[in-house]
């Protein structure tokens, strides 16, 4: 699959919750195929960005299934791992801002306030169940994914102030947008 089956704003099927999947089948393998193509393809065309994870919802699937990158680090393992009905089961730590972007949110990012750790239980790819501790950036991934699964996208957890949204520039620097002008610019993009 290639990175034009991912959905972007104002699609609306993002602002839906996605179905739980009750048993993993030939089905969930391909569709987990389907999202690492997609993402890997989108990663591909972009110099200064890595494909942290996606959810089943960004190439229109509705359904409860996300993938993690396995290394954030190194752009060549290109490995990932499938979370199938993921859900938090408890917020730990400290609710920290920090920075987030999202394939389905076309050159837009934020200051995303998240908890530092998470405990997790979900299935995996063969429908056994796994929990799993998570902090620091893989927690705060997993909280956006899981946001995917119920129809919020991060601009959705964002203060509306001026130094909240964040463009790239040429160079891979986060530069700040002036988020007046860009609302403006970009209505459509911000409707619910």
């Amino acid at each position: 699959m290639k990175k034009e089956a991912i959905i972007t704003l104002p699609n609306p099927h993002l602002r839906q919750k996605s179905a739980r999947i009750h048993v993993t089948t030939d089905d969930t393998q391909q569709l987990i195929e389907d999202m690492t193509s997609a993402a890997l393809d989108w990663e591909d065309s972009r110099p200064h960005e890595i494909s942290a994870a996606l959810a089943a919802v960004q190439i229109d699937r509705l359904e409860r299934a996300v993938i993690v990158r396995s290394d954030f680090d190194d752009k060549s393992a290109r490995e990932f791992t499938a979370l199938i009905n993921p859900e938090i089961v408890k917020y730990e730590g400290s609710i920290v801002e920090d920075y987030e972007g999202c394939l389905s949110v076309k050159e837009v990012y934020g200051k995303v306030p998240r908890y530092s750790k998470i405990r997790v239980k979900a299935l995996d790819e063969d429908g056994n169940e796994i929990r799993l501790k998570a902090e620091g950036f893989l927690a705060r991934v997993i909280q956006h994914e899981i946001d995917h699964t119920n129809g919020i996208v991060f601009i959705d957890r964002i203060r509306e102030d001026e130094l909240a949204f964040y463009k790239l520039d040429d160079d891979g620097e986060l530069q700040p947008l002036d988020y007046t002008k860009h609302i403006a610019d970009n209505k459509t993009l911000w409707q619910d």
